[in-house]
Formats: structure tokens, sequence, C-alpha cells
């Protein structure tokens, strides 16, 4: 997900679009870059790698400008280098992107036949050359957007400086977001609220087609179909502070111990203490009369998903459908009418949820959405909107925005339940009164980061870790794996415990650690059946559970890490804690970038 910031100004910028690509490193980058009209030319600095490697640049060769625009780039067209990091520039225009131009191939044919040179591999490039190509047979950069722009296929968000035209930016966005910040005397670009929070807290979202021309002290925003529009202006609420890690030595470190908190944030927005009952936003359709709930997500937010099947076909008798965003389309799926259907997103940007939301719409749907950016694209295209308070998620192994998830998940569910009279009002009592009591059993759950801290040093030289859960703690299993693969670059998969004679117990052997889930109660003897098998064969078991659970399976294991007794409702908020934290602690451990992993981005905006 690239990083976008522009400032038309009166004053000096290159600090601060620096500064604004410092805020944005969480998103993920591989390379990045500056461009500022400095003495009536376009002079721009690009380095590989972090922004370190750019700040090194700006060290030897200095500049500055009133009007610039930066970027850190996500590698899609074009490998992660110098001469395809943005911003790419002829001589008189300069643009950075967010997105993929899926038609580039044509439109770089085009402008070579006219007898242009392009510097990069990227499919960036191409949006600067037809542009530039319009300024010199006569456009006025206006011109030039409107005949450029709606020529562009696939998912874009651009912001624009050109040579001649100092007091001038133009964005534009389709597919991929873009904000507009409004400052005294100044005006700016950027990829969201939080790049823009130091410099202003005034914005305005750019809506699916809008492209705007950004002068110092006004902007114009035009519509997919080149009409002037009004866009409200509103506060954004984001903070600078947001993007601080305090004493923590990671932000992933943070958000794990920011968990008791944000989930009790959450979870006051849906619960009513004074009565122990579920309260949701005021609905616009009757949920008792959903027939069937179809579910879309994309990595952790999926596996958010998957149990919440579970709550709802337990609780509310709705049969679910599960998908992968970026399969969902494909598979030409059947949607009943009266259905609802619920993405899951933290962004509320990422590319594939937001076509599958899309083609559910076109097809009748009602649409929820469980988002952590209420004022993001997914949320402003909702039905329902569910929002989680997790707060800005800057690590990019999401940790608190999938508890947060989880607990929503679940007041959906039981409110589900409640209207269709599946629930009486003993047992809803019951229900809120155990997600109450989550924020509590997560602090109590992190209280054993030291020990988790101690064994990690056991789990770091393996070349594989496999993990095993059964019922609603598989999902568990499957999110484990996937934030030790995302942070420490060790393969690791999730398993079914059941599956595990079905095929993967032939990878069982003294070096393959096992990562066993399994709370105690009626699943637990056969789980533990499972984790005899792997121990018959040599495999290492690392055993996380209750002390009941404990005391029966945890002799003769590689280690223990234990949590406390919790209902089975909040079990999975309360044992992602301890696959969070291997995962971070192993990692360190092996000296990986925790925060801003390899070849991974915050939000997947290109498809």
């Amino acid at each position: 997900m690239c990083g976008i910031i522009g400032i038309v100004s009166g004053t000096r910028v290159a600090e601060r679009l620096v500064d604004s690509l410092q805020r944005m490193e969480y998103r993920g980058y591989d390379s990045a870059g500056i461009c500022v009209i400095n003495e009536g030319q376009l002079a721009r600095r690009r380095a590989e790698g972090k922004l370190s490697n750019l700040l090194d640049v700006l060290g030897r060769e200095p500049v500055d400008g009133v009007t610039g625009i930066a970027h850190t780039r996500w590698a899609t067209h074009g490998a992660p280098t110098e001469a395809n990091a943005h911003p790419h520039a002829t001589q008189d225009v300069a643009i950075v992107h967010n997105g993929i131009i899926e038609n580039f191939k044509e439109l770089r044919a085009e402008v070579a036949a006219a007898g242009r040179t392009f510097q990069s591999e990227t499919d960036s490039e191409v949006v600067a050359h037809l542009i530039s190509m319009r300024i010199a047979a006569g456009d006025s950069p206006e011109d030039a957007a409107r005949a450029v722009f709606p020529r562009l296929r696939g998912a874009f968000a651009l912001a624009i400086t050109f040579r001649d035209y100092p007091d001038l930016l133009l964005g534009a966005r389709l597919g991929s977001p873009l904000v507009l910040g409004h400052g005294e005397g100044e005006m700016f670009l950027g990829s969201d609220a939080l790049a823009l929070a130091a410099l202003t807290q005034q914005i305005t979202y750019l809506e699916e087609g809008d492209w705007a021309v950004v002068r110092r002290d006004r902007a114009q925003v035009f519509d997919a179909d080149g009409r002037e529009t009004i866009r409200p202006m509103q506060a954004s609420g984001a903070s600078a502070a947001a993007v601080e890690k305090g004493n923590y030595r990671h932000f992933m470190q943070k958000e794990i111990f920011e968990q008791p908190t944000v989930v009790a944030q959450t979870l006051s927005s849906y619960l009513r203490r004074e009565d122990n009952s579920v309260a949701l936003p005021q609905l616009d359709f009757d949920i008792s009369g959903v027939k069937r709930l179809t579910i879309v997500a994309c990595g952790t937010s999926f596996y958010a998903g998957m149990v919440a099947k579970y709550w709802f076909e337990q609780f509310a008798r709705v049969p679910v459908d599960i998908d992968v965003a970026s399969e969902f389309r494909y598979r030409e799926p059947v949607l009943e009418d009266g259905g609802l259907a619920l993405f899951i997103s933290q962004s509320g940007e990422t590319a594939d949820t937001l076509a599958a939301l899309r083609h559910c719409k076109a097809e009748g749907q009602v649409i929820g959405v469980v988002v952590n950016v209420p004022t993001s694209t997914m949320a402003r295209e909702a039905d329902l909107l569910l929002p989680t308070h997790a707060g800005p998620e800057i690590g990019v192994a999401s940790t608190k925005a999938f508890t947060c998830q989880l607990a929503v998940l679940a007041a959906l569910a039981a409110h589900m339940a409640v209207k269709k009279g599946l629930l009486d009002r003993e047992a809803e009592v019951e229900i809120v009164t155990h997600l109450l009591e989550a924020p509590a059993a997560l602090n109590a759950a992190l209280d054993h980061d030291d020990d988790i801290a101690a064994m990690a040093p056991l789990i770091a030289p393996a070349r594989d870790v496999l993990y095993l859960g059964r019922g609603q703690d598989f999902p568990l299993a499957l999110e484990g794996a996937l934030k030790l693969k995302e942070i420490s670059y060790i393969h690791a998969e999730g398993y079914a415990s059941g599956e595990m004679k079905h095929g993967p117990i032939a990878l069982i052997d003294d070096d393959v650690p096992v990562v066993v889930i399994a709370p105690s109660g009626p699943l637990f003897e056969k789980t533990v059946s499972n984790m005899e098998e792997v121990r018959a064969r040599g495999g290492q078991v690392v055993l996380i559970s209750d002390p009941d659970g404990l005391a029966q399976a945890g002799e003769g294991c590689l280690a223990t890490i234990e949590m406390p007794v919790v209902h089975p409702l909040i079990a999975p908020l309360v044992y992602a804690i301890p696959v969070q934290l291997l995962a971070y602690h192993v990692a360190v451990v092996k000296g990986t970038d925790v925060d801003q992993p390899r070849n991974l981005a915050k939000s997947v905006t290109v498809e």
C-alpha cells in the first residue's frame, strides 16, 4: 500500500514531506522519493530501501521548495530500485501513484510511438508522459487531467505537480483512497487522514472517480463525469501521536498490549452494562429476517470471520458462507434474497474486499461492514456500519484490529440471535456477562509475556512450525501460523487437529515444533489425542492451555503457555494473545523487521 503526500504552500515543504512519509512507513514500502519545484525545475531525490536511505541522499543533495510531492512505494510493476522509485517525472510533470494501471501496456506503446523514452519499468510512469504530452500540445493542467484520467483503467490514487505551475497540485482517485487536507494558506493531499495528522485536522475525502485541482488557498473537486462537485470537509480525529511507540520497542508490541483497552472500548459501543444487553446501531432492515450470511475478508480478517461462523451458526442458527475476498467473485457465488453480506477489513480499503462488496451490493444483498476506519470507502458504502475502536494500527501484522473484530462479531451474533427469538433474556445476560469479562482476561493473558519471551529461542531456529486447534481454535491456529510467517519468515501452517492424520503428520519429526491451542473443555481430550500422535513421532509440542489443560497434558512438552480459565465464547480473543506474542518474540530473536516485514503492505489496495 504505497503512501502519498503532497503540499502546495507558501513556505518550505521538503522537511514536512519527509516527516509525512515517516508517518506512513507502517503501510509497507521498499523505496521512497520526493520531488519539489525548486528554482523553476522539478528537483527529485529517490532511494531504494528504507527512508533512512532517502534521508542520506537529501543530506548529500539537499533540495527544497514551497510545492512538492513524496511517496513510499510498494513494488508491483518493476523491482524495488531507485529507477522504479516514485516520483516519476518528465521535464514538465512529476507524479506519485498508488495502485495499478491495468492498461499501461497499450498506453506505454502509444507514448513510445510518440518518441518518448521511459526511465523505469513501472506502469506509473506512463501517466506522467500522457499528461506531459497534453501539456506540450497546449493544454492547461486541468484540461490535461480531464483528457487523461478517463483513459486510465485499474486502481489509482495520484498526486501530480507541474514545473510551470508552482502554485498547483492535481489529485485523483479510483479504487485507491486519497484525502484532501485544508490548511492556512496551504493545502495537502495524502493517502489517509493519519498521513495528514501533523499537518491539518480539516480534511475532505475524495469519492470514487473524483479528481481535484488544489491551490494554496482553495481546491476544486470534479466527479468522474468531470462535473464540479462539493465534498464535505470534516475533522479527521487522527492524532499525530498515534504513530509514536512510547516506551515499547515496536509498534506491534505496543498494539498487542493495547488490546485490553481497545477491546473494552469496542465492546462498550455494542453492550449495555446497565442491563447486560446487546445494543447495535439502529438498523434500516429487519435483521431477524436474514436467511443466510455471507462473510468475505482477507488475511487475519478472514480468520476473524471463520471464528464468527461458529458463533452465528451456534447462536443465531443462520447458515454462513465464508470466502477469501480475492476468490469470491470468481466462483460466481449464489446469493439468496434476504441475505446479509458481511465484510471485514481493518483499513476499509482492501481492493479485493471492496470489489466483493460492490458485487454483493449489485446482487441486492444487505451490506454490513466491520471496519476500523469509519470514514473508509467500505464504511461509506455499507448499509450497516459496525466500527471497531482499535485506533490506528501501525504494525503491518494485525493484532488489536483482530481482537476488536472478534468483539464486534460476537456482539452481532448475539444480537441476531436475540432478534430471531433464539436467545431468551437470561441467555443474553449470560453472553454479555462473558463478553464483558474479556478485557480482564486479556490482561491476564498478557501477564505471561515474559514466559513466552523466554521460550521464543526454542522456536526461532526452526524452519517449519505447525499449529493445531479444534473448533473455533482452528482459525486461531491459522492466525498463529500467519503471524509467525509474516514477521519471522519461518514457514508455518495451521491445521484442524483432526486433519493431522490425513496427510500433515508426514511432516512431523524432531525438528518441527507443533503449537497446540487447546483450552480445557469438550474438545480437549480429542485435541490431546492428536497431540500424542505428534509426540509419538518425535514432534516437539508447545501446549497453550489453561491450568487444568496443562495439568492433564503439559508433561513432556517442549514448552507450555498458561492462559486464564475463560468461557468458550471469549476464548478466541484471549488465545489470540499468546500466538501474537509468540510470533513477536520469535521475530525479535531472529532480528527481523517486526513492524515492516519484507514484501508486505499494511493494506492491499490493488488486486
